[in-house]
C-alpha cells in the first residue's frame, strides 16, 4: 500500500512539473518572437497609468499605447501590446521578444544603454502625501517611511549614481525607503498609513490623485526632472528612425497633441505643434456597454494581443461610431448575464445571443444571423451520423442553444430521444475545455453553434469534422432589458443603415459569416417598435407560485448536483484521512530521504491551487502518456486530486497533534510492555485526536465548499447544477439562495458532528 501511494505521489509531482508545457500546448497564442515583420511589439509596464495599464474592461490602454497604435496604423503594422516584468525589460528587449520599450521610459542615466528616439515628454519626480499628513515640504519627510517603485526614476533620483547630493542627504533622513512593485500597492499603503509618502513621476501622480478622490496632494518641491523617450535595442536605428519619422508626422498634423490632451498630458509634452487641437468632449450617457462572453469566437473573444475582437464587437463599434457613442466592451460571466443587464451594468447582450426560447425575456432587435446547432467529432472517431452517438459521451456548453436543442422545453422529440441514447451529456464552461476533452478522448462529440464550429475547426487544424445532420436552427438577436425600446430602436435603425450601404456585409465577410446573415431591409422600425417582435410584453403567461413551491422545485432540480457534492466529500475523507496519517508518519520519519520526499510532496500540495492539481491529474495521463481518458476516470481524477491535496493538510494537523502529546506518554506505555505501534495506536493517537478535532472540522468544511471547483473537469456538482437551473429558469436569486442554504446545511451538520465528537472525547477524559 505504501509503495503504491509513493508511486502515485511521484507521478503527480512529475505531472505538476510539466504543467507549463501542457498549458502552452493548449494556448493558441502566437509567440512574440518578432518573426512577422509587420508586427510591432511594444513592451510596457501594465501598472503605469496613464502611460500604459489595464482598464476596467481588461484592455491595455494609455497615452504611450495610443501613440504606438497610431504609429502602427500609419505604417501598416500590427500592434502587439506586451506587458513585461519591469525588472526583466532588458532581457525582453535583447532577446527579441519585444520591439521596443515604450512606457514613460526615462532616458536620463540610460543614454548609452539603448537606441533612443528624441525625448517627447518632460517629467518631474515629485512627492505625494495624504492631505491630513501635516507634510508640506521635503524636510518634513525626516523620520518618515517613503515608498518608491522598484527600478523607477524616482528611486534613481534618490539613490542612483547621478542623484544629487541634496536628494541623497534627504534619503538619509527617511526612517525607511520601501520599494513596491506597483503604484496601486503604494497608494494602498499610503492611505492605510503603512507609508507616509510616495516618490513618483508627476504625470502618474496627477493621474492617481485625480482618480482616487480628494485624499492626496503633491508637494511643490521637486526631486528632479527627466525626459521620456522610446528605447530600442542598441543599434536598431532602422526601426527607431521609422518610429521617429512617424511621430514627427503626427506632431505636424496635430494627432500627437490630440492624444496627449486625451490623457491630460498636454502640459508635459516637449514637442510643439503649430495648430491647436480642440478639446474633446464626451457625455457619460454616450457610453454604450456591450455585455459579451469573451470565449465565444468568432462573435467575441480575446485575441493574441489581449484585445477583445469579433464579429459582434465590430458591428457594435460601427453602430457606436455612427451614433457618436463610446463603445465599452464588457466581458461577463454568461450565467450572470441577466443580473448584469437588469442592474444596468451593461446596455445590451450582443454576442451570438440566441432568441429562440427567450422571446419574452428581453426586448430584441430583429434577428441578424441564422445559426444551426451541429455536432463536431474527431476525424478518426468513426462517427458519421447522429445515430452513431448512441452510447457516447457528448459535451455541450452550459446555458447554450445546443443544450436547449437537446434538453429544453422546446426541444424536438427526435433530439430528446437522441439525448436519451447518450452515455453522458456533459456541460462545460467554454469551448476550449470542450475541445481539449474531445482531443484527449474524454468526450466523443461536441454539440455547438455552426458559426463557432467552423471557427474552431479552422483554428485547430485537421483533427475535427462536422456531421452533416443538424440538431436545430436558431436566430441571433441583440437583447436589451425588457422595455428598453428606445435604445433598441436606435441600434436597429443603425444596423439597417449599415446593411443598406454594404458595411454590414463587409464585416460579415471579414469573419467568414456572410452565408449566415438574415437581416434584410424589410426589418424596419415601425412606430417605435421593431416589426414582428413581441418582446415588450411584461407578461410571460406563467402562473405565480409560492416561495415554498419555487424552493421545492429548485431543490429537486439541484438534487443531482447535491448528491455529487456529498459523494465527493465522503470519498475525499475516506481516502485522505488514512493517507494523511501515513504522510504524517513519513514527515516524522527518522530516515532523511523519506522525510525530505514527504516535505516536498506537502509543499507542492499546499503551495499550488487545487484547481490546478485537478487539471494535472485529469489531463496529465493523456498528454504525458497518450492514455485515453474514460468517463469514469473523470470522477476518479476528482477523488485522487482531492485526496492527495487534503492528505497533505491532514498530515500536518496529525503531526501537530501527535507532537503536542507529552513524550512521557510514549515512554510510560513502553515501560508497561507496549510495543511502539501499540503505544502510538492506544495511547498517543487517542490524545492527539482530541487535540486536532477542531482543525479537522475546519478542513471538513473546506472540502464541502471547495467541491464547487470540480466543474472545471466536467463534474456536475451542486454549484454547476445551480448555474444550469439559472440558465433555464432565469431565477438567479432564488437558485443561488437554495444553493447557499444547501452548502450551509452541509457545513453546519459537519461542524455539529465534530462538536459532538469533541464533547464525547472530553467526557471520556
Amino acid at each position: 500500500m505504501n509503495a503504491k501511494w509513493k508511486r502515485l505521489v511521484t507521478a503527480i509531482l512529475m505531472m505538476a512539473l510539466l504543467l507549463g508545457p501542457i498549458v502552452s500546448m493548449q494556448t493558441p497564442a502566437r509567440a512574440a518572437d518578432g518573426e512577422d515583420d509587420n508586427t510591432f511589439i511594444v513592451g510596457f509596464d501594465a501598472e503605469f497609468p496613464p502611460y500604459g495599464y489595464k482598464d476596467d474592461n481588461g484592455e491595455y490602454v494609455g497615452f504611450d499605447l495610443d501613440l504606438a497604435q497610431e504609429v502602427c496604423d500609419r505604417n501598416g503594422w500590427t500592434l502587439k501590446k506586451q506587458p513585461i516584468e519591469w525588472n526583466s525589460k532588458d532581457m525582453e528587449l535583447n532577446s527579441g521578444s519585444i520591439s521596443c520599450i515604450w512606457n514613460g521610459f526615462t532616458m536620463n542615466g540610460r543614454e548609452d544603454d539603448y537606441t533612443w528616439t528624441k525625448p517627447y515628454v518632460d517629467n518631474s519626480q515629485v512627492v505625494v502625501v495624504r492631505k491630513d499628513s501635516g507634510i508640506t515640504q521635503l524636510s518634513d519627510l525626516s523620520g518618515k517611511v517613503v515608498a518608491v517603485q522598484a527600478d523607477s526614476s524616482a528611486l534613481a533620483a534618490l539613490t542612483g549614481e547621478d542623484a544629487s547630493e541634496e536628494n541623497k542627504a534627504l534619503c538619509e533622513t527617511f526612517k525607511d525607503l520601501q520599494q513596491v512593485g506597483d503604484y496601486n500597492s503604494a497608494f494602498m499603503n499610503l492611505e492605510s498609513g503603512a507609508v507616509n509618502a510616495i516618490c513618483m513621476d508627476i504625470g502618474v501622480a496627477n493621474y492617481e490623485i485625480e482618480s482616487r478622490g480628494d485624499k492626496f496632494m503633491m508637494l511643490e518641491d521637486r526631486l528632479s526632472s527627466e525626459e521620456y523617450g522610446i528605447g530600442f535595442k542598441k543599434g536598431n536605428t532602422e526601426l527607431r528612425d521609422k518610429v521617429q519619422a512617424t511621430l514627427l508626422d503626427m506632431l505636424a498634423d496635430g494627432t500627437f497633441d490630440e492624444i496627449a490632451e486625451k490623457w491630460g498630458l498636454e502640459g508635459s509634452i516637449c514637442l510643439t505643434a503649430d495648430d491647436e487641437v480642440q478639446e474633446e468632449t464626451a457625455a457619460d450617457d454616450n457610453t454604450f456597454i456591450v455585455g459579451f462572453d469573451a470565449e465565444f469566437p468568432p462573435y467575441g473573444y480575446k485575441n493574441d494581443d489581449g484585445e477583445y475582437v469579433g464579429f459582434d464587437l465590430d458591428l457594435a463599434q460601427e453602430v457606436c461610431d455612427r451614433n457618436g457613442w463610446i463603445l465599452k466592451k464588457q466581458p461577463i460571466e454568461w450565467n450572470s448575464k441577466d443580473m448584469e443587464l437588469n442592474s444596468g451594468s451593461i446596455s445590451c447582450i450582443w454576442n451570438g445571443f440566441t432568441m429562440n426560447g427567450r422571446e419574452d425575456a428581453y426586448t430584441w432587435t430583429t434577428p441578424y444571423v441564422d445559426n444551426s446547432q451541429v455536432v463536431v467529432v474527431r476525424k478518426d472517431s468513426g462517427i458519421t451520423q447522429l445515430s452513431d452517438l448512441s452510447g457516447k459521451v457528448v459535451a455541450v456548453q452550459a446555458d447554450s442553444s445546443a443544450l436547449a436543442a437537446l434538453t429544453g422545453e422546446d426541444a424536438s422529440e427526435e433530439n430528446l430521444a437522441l439525448a436519451e441514447t447518450f452515455k453522458d451529456l456533459q456541460q462545460v464552461g467554454d469551448y476550449n475545455s470542450a475541445f481539449m476533452n474531445l482531443e484527449s478522448g474524454a468526450v466523443n462529440a461536441i454539440c455547438m453553434d455552426i458559426g463557432v464550429a467552423n471557427y474552431e475547426i479552422a483554428s485547430r487544424g485537421d483533427k475535427f469534422v462536422m456531421l452533416e445532420d443538424r440538431l436545430s436552427s436558431e436566430e441571433y438577436g441583440i437583447g436589451f432589458k425588457l422595455g428598453n425600446t428606445e435604445l433598441r430602436d436606435k441600434v436597429q435603425a443603425t444596423l439597417l443603415d449599415m446593411l443598406a450601404d454594404g458595411t454590414f456585409e463587409e464585416i460579415a465577410e471579414k469573419w467568414g459569416l456572410e452565408e449566415s446573415i438574415c437581416l434584410s431591409p424589410d426589418d424596419q422600425v415601425q412606430d417605435g417598435n421593431v416589426a414582428a417582435t413581441a418582446t415588450d410584453s411584461t407578461s410571460t403567461g406563467k402562473k405565480n407560485t409560492s416561495f415554498w413551491d419555487k424552493f421545492c422545485s429548485i431543490t429537486k432540480q439541484l438534487a443531482e448536483g447535491l448528491l455529487a457534492s456529498l459523494v465527493i466529500f465522503f470519498l475525499t475523507l475516506l481516502f485522505s484521512l488514512p493517507l494523511g496519517l501515513l504522510v504524517a508518519a513519513g514527515r516524522m520519519c527518522k530516515i532523511a530521504p523519506i522525510r525530505w520526499l514527504v516535505k516536498f510532496y506537502i509543499s507542492i500540495a499546499r503551495g499550488t491551487p487545487l484547481m490546478l492539481q485537478l487539471l494535472v491529474v485529469f489531463y496529465g495521463p493523456y498528454y504525458l502518456f497518450g492514455a485515453t481518458l474514460t468517463t469514469s476516470y473523470r470522477f476518479q481524477a476528482v477523488i485522487i486530486g482531492f485526496a492527495l491535496n487534503y492528505a497533505a493538510y491532514f498530515a500536518e494537523i496529525y503531526r501537530s497533534g501527535i507532537q503536542a502529546v507529552d513524550g512521557g506518554q510514549m515512554e510510560a506505555a513502553r515501560s508497561v510492555g507496549f510495543s511502539s505501534g501499540e503505544a502510538m495506536r492506544l495511547v498517543v493517537l487517542p490524545q492527539a485526536i482530541r487535540n486536532i478535532l477542531p482543525a479537522l472540522g475546519n478542513e471538513f468544511v473546506t472540502v464541502i465548499k471547495e467541491s464547487s471547483i470540480v466543474s472545471v473537469i466536467g463534474i456536475a456538482d451542486l454549484m454547476f447544477r445551480t448555474n444550469d437551473v439559472i440558465a433555464v429558469t432565469y431565477k438567479n436569486l432564488e437558485c443561488l439562495a437554495v444553493a447557499a442554504l444547501c452548502y450551509f446545511v452541509l457545513t453546519f451538520v459537519s461542524g455539529r458532528a465534530v462538536s459532538l465528537a469533541e464533547r464525547k472525547l472530553s467526557h471520556g477524559k
